[in-house]
């Protein structure tokens, strides 16, 4: 039901509450006025009584008789409305008065009935008794209450009619001012809370009425600016968290770079040896032709070779922009590791891969392939006499931590495992923290793991270490599993 229909509905109930009210006192006026003239009528009774049964006493009942019909027709009363009747049993004027009744007029008392005659309207009968008479008789008087009854029935009617006119002329007014003080107002507020709930702050809202209403649309106004702006500020400060993340990462992928130029000077060394040996042959020009083919062709392929050592490197150092996909993670893990293999060799480190069926993952390759980078540069450098590296990749069961939220379930996997110095217990906790780094000064910035760690967060998963003090660590990286299997397929 309509706000206006309510105020409308309580309006038309409360006047007919005051209504009531009024006519409940107007009525009980009535009564007592109704109560006092009976009274007095009672004591101008009892005194007409006592002039009778004065009369009666000193000059006799004819007498008495006389009196009353000269009073009668001076009052303009009609015939019969004031006379004697006796209250002997068998008299045939006797009063239809019970044994009751006979005895509170012994007791000086003025019996009162309200008797209907055959032509239905309704008389007051009075009899009071006449003590002076020889025989039992009273003094009976009758009047109609037709001119009572019908003010009481026009006072109910001008009172019903009074309370039918307030109730309509308050609904009227109801009806023609709720929508334009109540309805409509209320329309253009609710929708403007829907507009504000659906991200739309602007048109403000204008109510010309100077009221509660109009008080409650400048407040919403101000609360959609004041929410508009601190939308605006958020999308600022986004924007510039994502832009200073994102240098963050380019940053700490151009310190992986650095890590693996040495080891990719050194894996560029022997191509480089053999094109400068073979250039050296031609340019003698004492080869044969056969031999010069063969030179020649030995050279492009070297060549071949540096070039795609390098584009590796670049296209890791080069900065893009987000592209999530539907991706191999078994060939991701493989070029991450022809990548950083260089290095792996130079620091004696002897890198296992487990192979595995091909698994897919929904992931932006090149952020994924920094995570992978960041944690094989991570293991190689903790085991600086060199040891065992040790990557597989494929499916586990396992509970997401309460900050990542989710589901016990299967998950994809990237476990990388090291035989280097280990973990203190204590620094466990702050691995993924920025700029956190148990390494020796110049060996790293501390921000390799926590940018992992943020990469890995966005894609729906996280990072469990694993470690012992002089054992070596383990890190497992967790992935949601793709929803699409049938493309996974493909």
């Amino acid at each position: 039901m309509k706000l206006a229909a309510k105020l409308s509905i309580a309006l038309v109930l409360g006047i007919v509450a005051v209504m009531a009210t009024y006519a409940w006192v107007q009525i009980s006026n009535e009564v007592v006025l109704f109560e006092a003239d009976a009274h007095r009528a009672r004591r101008n009774g009892l005194a007409w009584v006592g002039v009778i049964e004065s009369v009666w006493a000193r000059e006799g009942e004819v007498r008495a008789r006389e009196l009353i019909d000269l009073s009668t027709r001076r009052i303009g009363v009609r015939e019969g409305a004031v006379r004697i009747v006796s209250l002997a049993r068998d008299a045939p004027d006797r009063p239809p008065l019970s044994d009751d009744d006979i005895r509170r007029l012994k007791a000086g008392e003025i019996v009162r009935h309200t008797l209907r005659e055959p032509d239905g309207q309704d008389w007051l009968h009075a009899w009071a008794e006449v003590r002076t008479a020889a025989h039992p008789t009273a003094l009976a008087a009758v009047e109609p209450l037709g001119h009572e009854q019908t003010f009481v029935r026009m006072s109910h009617l001008a009172i019903l009619g009074a309370t039918i006119a307030v109730i309509a002329i308050c609904a009227l007014l109801a009806i023609a001012l709720q929508p334009r003080l109540v309805g409509r107002p209320l329309v253009r507020l609710r929708d403007k809370a829907r507009r504000a709930g659906a991200g739309d702050f602007s048109r403000p809202l204008v109510l010309s009425q100077r009221d509660e209403m109009g008080e409650l649309a400048a407040e919403i106004n101000a609360m959609c600016d004041r929410i508009a702006e601190a939308n605006r500020r958020v999308v600022d400060e986004t924007a510039a968290r994502v832009a200073a993340l994102e240098q963050l990462r380019h940053t700490e992928r151009l310190a992986t770079v650095g890590q693996l130029a040495a080891g990719v000077a050194h894996e560029l060394g022997t191509p480089l040896n053999v094109v400068m040996a073979r250039a050296e042959l031609l340019a003698e020009g004492t080869a044969s032709t056969a031999d010069a083919t063969a030179n020649g062709r030995t050279i492009l392929e070297q060549a071949d070779r540096m070039t795609g050592i390098v584009q590796q490197l670049l296209d890791f150092s080069r900065r893009g922009g987000p592209r999530m996909g539907l991706a191999n993670l078994e060939q991701l893990v493989a070029r991450t590791l022809e990548l950083v293999f260089p290095a792996a060799e130079r620091a004696k480190v002897r890198v296992e891969r487990v192979a595995s069926a091909p698994v897919f993952a929904r992931l932006d390759q090149s952020q994924m392939q920094q995570v992978l980078a960041n944690v094989l540069m991570n293991g190689i450098q903790a085991m600086p006499d060199g040891g065992r590296l040790r990557i597989a990749v494929g499916v586990r069961r396992a509970r997401p931590p309460a900050q990542t939220g989710g589901a016990e379930g299967d998950y994809l996997c990237v476990t990388v495992e090291d035989e280097g110095r280990g973990i203190a217990r204590e620094d466990l906790a702050r691995v993924f923290e920025p700029f956190f780094t148990t390494k020796a000064i110049g060996e790293g910035t501390g921000l390799g793991l926590a940018v992992a760690h943020g990469i890995v967060a966005e894609h729906g998963g996280w990072i469990e270490v694993e470690s012992e003090v002089g054992k070596g660590s383990r890190f497992l990286i967790f992935l949601p599993r793709p929803a699409e299997p049938a493309e996974a397929a493909s």
